[in-house]
């Protein structure tokens, strides 16, 4: 915010001020004492409106006169529609009057009000309509009937509209959304309705008691409604008209005197001229003068009274305007003041800020302003301002000190004054601060006394030999390490070209890639560990690490040398290296006498593939197997453990034999799923997906089962590639044994003679960032180039699937997934009959021949 802007701010909009608090009318102050009071009030009164109408239904059920009427024989009475409406509005009005109000208590009032205002609506359709439903006595007989009533059991057509408009009184009230106004009218309505019965009881006036044909309000019911119709004015106390009227403020307070006067002084009068003339004192002109001549007298005295506080409310405001120009001034020096400043009250709210403090807080002025220091700086910050402002109030004097804080653009140091501002008594109301940014020369003062001692200690501190050099070579520091590492003192060295801490073969290397090192452009930091030795003082010779980097001061280049000996790091390299090399060995014998190798049957040639994981190397969960069932049928199952390791080597180990003997008892393929599923299942936390498949050589056909396994690639001799689409099942494992198992189903292709299968596992199409489907589209086109022409023949399948591999998985050395790979050829029924040497002669092994010489 620019000074322009703060200068058309309005008058009075200065950072003199307090937050109002939240929920309240903006300008109208209450006091919590003041708010209760109403509560208390609307809540008294609601409840007495309920106890008349209690005891006028008593009156009924009793058969009492006085309570039916408090003049009985002569004034109208109340009746039992009445005093049930009162009844209901009474505790309605209480109970939104409570606070806080529960959703069942706003139910159970909006009920009640709902239905008193029901009892008056009808009354008021039978005057309109001149229906008679039969609600005027469905609770009692009326006995009443001759004292001032036109129907037996209706109520007065004023208490019928006195009492719709209380229940709807109530229910505004209960509904927050809706304005206060809409509950304070109709109460106001109410409370003015029994007040005119009540001006017609006092004034002997028969007319405001009854109109016409139609019967009287009770006297009693008057005062209920009087009371009714006050306590849903006051129920939202801080709110409309009973905000004006009920504020702590001048204008509240004006108001409230004017309300009452108004209220009493005109009953008063007409009630003393009245009684005037019954008297005989004096004749209706005379009372109507004098009537005059005393409403002229009180308001008079009513308007003195206001001018009076008008006249204080004028100096006030005319002292409001000096002091918001003083401040507008002080705010204006505040702001083109280049340190921050402040001022709070004794409480430690924001009076004013300027706005360099807006800037290095990060918070507007209207966010500060009237809040307290716990709600403007971070806690830390608070505890420290607080302490540092009753510090100072307890001397009386003011105080300077240094101190840093964490503002939003960083750490910034400060030097502090606060000083109290003090009244005409000498009794301090505000705390000022002033807060000068000194982070410059601070960090340049610390950095001056500091800066040779933090750099000697961390040369001191560090853990390896460290040299310091020029640009020529020479030593021009060194640390205490050095003399551990070279067997030379600090001293010593010092001056010493760094050539001769190395050994005499390997100086004019180690010189070259310093003085390589120093011809770049911008060297940046490096770490060369590779044929670089150190020489002892003793002779002997070491391999050590050279941490290297350059240092600009002023017109001089220093370089860091960080020396470190790693002969062990070396000595534990080649043992690391010697140890990885026999448990590869090792892990590569058992993971081949766990999968074993598959036979070679001649009626059915085959080629395979398997890498394990670069993380666990030879180790891995997947499997593959070739069971021969009968002369006419081949199993064949691929499956995958999930993991990776000794644990999933050792599960696929147990898997492949339990597969084998499962699939020699020449079950169906879903019923060695559901035996495998139930092995998996006594494994803990095991999941496995597998496919097994039968191949029938005389049909031919294959029948296959999959546990959520990849589908099968099928590629026809001449023809394109396609999937075996099977049901998949969940993975081995998930079936609870206990439960409801899904089950395992197989389906049954016809294959063309002479086509190739691809069985594989996820490590072979699987990659981050790629489509899986997309993968095996890649491997179904590579298998239809490398499988035409000649597919059945053993090493042809075996280039497709190196081919496969090298597509699939171009760097084998970072892949971090095991892999399977089986291809099967189903050779056409003569080629199986024939065996291998019938294959390899006649036109086909010519085509054979033929494409391996291309």
């Amino acid at each position: 915010m620019n000074y322009a802007t703060r200068a058309n701010r309005p008058k009075g909009d200065i950072a003199l001020k307090c937050r109002e608090p939240a929920g309240e009318p903006r300008g109208l102050p209450f006091h919590e004492p003041a708010v209760a009071a109403a509560h208390a009030v609307a809540q008294g009164a609601a409840l007495m409106a309920a106890l008349f109408g209690a005891a006028g239904l008593s009156g009924w059920i009793l058969g009492n006169g006085v309570l039916k009427s408090m003049l009985p024989g002569v004034a109208a009475s109340m009746k039992p529609n009445t005093a049930v409406a009162l009844l209901l509005l009474g505790l309605s009005v209480f109970m939104v009057a409570r606070r806080p109000v529960t959703p069942r208590a706003i139910a159970v009032t909006r009920t009640a009000a709902v239905l008193g205002a029901l009892v008056g609506g009808l009354v008021l359709v039978e005057y309109t309509t001149g229906a008679g439903p039969g609600i005027d006595e469905f609770l009692f007989k009326d006995d009443t009937a001759g004292v001032a009533t036109g129907v037996p059991g209706r109520m007065a057509p004023d208490t019928a509209v006195a009492l719709t408009l209380g229940g709807v009184a109530s229910l505004c009230a209960s509904t927050p959304r809706l304005p206060a106004w809409t509950s304070q009218i109709p109460g106001l309505a109410v409370l003015g309705l029994g007040m005119l019965r009540l001006y017609g009881f006092a004034y002997a006036v028969p007319e405001l008691e009854r109109f016409g044909h139609h019967t009287g309000m009770a006297l009693h019911t008057a005062l209920a409604l009087v009371l009714l119709g006050l306590a849903a004015f006051v129920s939202r106390p801080e709110e409309g008209a009973a905000g004006l009227l009920l504020n702590a403020g001048t204008t509240g307070a004006l108001g409230r005197r004017l309300f009452a006067a108004t209220l009493m002084a005109p009953l008063l009068l007409g009630w003393g001229v009245l009684a005037g003339q019954d008297a005989g004192l004096y004749g209706t002109r005379l009372g109507s003068a004098l009537l005059v001549c005393g409403h002229v007298v009180v308001f008079s005295v009513v308007i003195f009274a206001a001018l009076v506080v008008g006249r204080r409310l004028e100096m006030a405001h005319a002292r409001a305007q000096v002091q918001v120009r003083q401040n507008e001034l002080l705010q204006a020096f505040m702001d083109h003041t280049p340190a921050v400043m402040f001022i709070k009250d004794l409480d430690g709210r924001f009076l004013a800020v300027n706005t360099r403090f807006e800037e290095s807080t990060g918070l507007s002025r209207e966010q500060v302003l009237g809040s307290r220091e716990r709600d403007v700086l971070t806690p830390d910050m608070a505890h420290r301002a607080r302490l540092a402002d009753l510090d100072m109030l307890a001397r009386g004097t003011p105080t300077q000190r240094e101190e840093s804080f964490d503002l939003p653009g960083g750490p910034r140091d400060f030097l502090t004054t606060l000083f109290p501002l003090n009244d005409p008594c000498g009794s301090p109301y505000a705390v000022a601060g002033v807060l000068a940014d000194i982070t410059e020369r601070v960090a340049a003062q610390r950095e001056t006394q500091w800066a040779n001692r933090r750099f000697l200690a961390l040369l001191e501190s560090a853990p390896d030999a460290t040299l310091i050099t020029d640009g020529d070579g020479t030593i021009v520091m060194a640390n205490a390490q050095v003399e551990s590492l070279f067997g030379h003192a600090p001293a010593a060295v010092v001056g010493a070209a760094i050539e001769d801490l190395v050994p005499g073969p390997r100086r004019p290397l180690h010189s070259a890639l310093l003085r390589r090192y120093l011809q770049r452009a911008d060297p940046k930091p490096a770490v060369l560990d590779r044929g670089l030795h150190g020489l002892h003082s003793d002779g002997s010779v070491f391999p050590v690490e050279v941490s290297v980097s350059t240092f600009q001061a002023e017109q001089d280049t220093l370089v860091f040398l960080t020396v470190r000996d790693i002969t062990e790091r070396r000595q534990a390299e080649a043992e690391r290296a010697e140890r990885y090399e026999q448990q590869r060995r090792i892990a590569n014998t058992l993971q081949h006498s766990l999968m074993a190798e598959p036979p070679r049957l001649p009626h059915l040639p085959s080629a395979h593939r398997y890498l394990a994981s670069v993380q666990h190397p030879g180790l891995g969960g997947d499997w593959f197997d070739i069971i021969p069932l009968d002369r006419n049928h081949t199993g064949i199952v691929i499956g995958d453990v999930m993991g990776r390791g000794l644990d999933a080597a050792a599960v696929m180990g147990q898997l492949r034999a339990a597969a084998h003997a499962l699939a020699r008892t020449g079950i169906p393929p879903c019923q060695v799923m559901t035996g495998l599923d139930a092995f998996v299942s006594d494994l803990a936390d095991q999941l496995v997906t597998c496919c097994y498949l039968v191949i029938d050589h005389d049909a031919p056909e294959v029948t296959l089962c999959s546990a959520g396994h990849l589908p099968v690639v099928a590629v026809a001799p001449r023809g394109s590639a396609h999937l075996l689409r099977a049901p998949i099942s969940v993975p081995l494992g998930v079936n609870d044994s206990c439960g409801v198992a899904l089950p395992f189903q197989e389906t049954t292709h016809r294959l063309p003679l002479g086509s190739t299968l691809a069985l594989f596992t996820d490590g072979l199409v699987e990659r981050p960032g790629t489509d899986i489907d997309a993968q095996i589209d890649v491997l179904a086109r590579t298998l239809e180039i490398a499988l035409k022409g000649a597919p059945t023949d053993p090493q042809i399948l075996d280039e497709a699937t190196a081919r496969l591999i090298g597509t699939l998985i171009p760097d084998p050395a970072t892949h971090d997934d095991d892999v399977t790979l089986l291809l099967i050829a189903v050779p056409e029924p003569e080629e199986a009959a024939a065996g291998p040497t019938a294959r390899n002669s006649g036109p086909r092994a010519r085509l054979i021949a033929a494409r391996r010489a291309r």
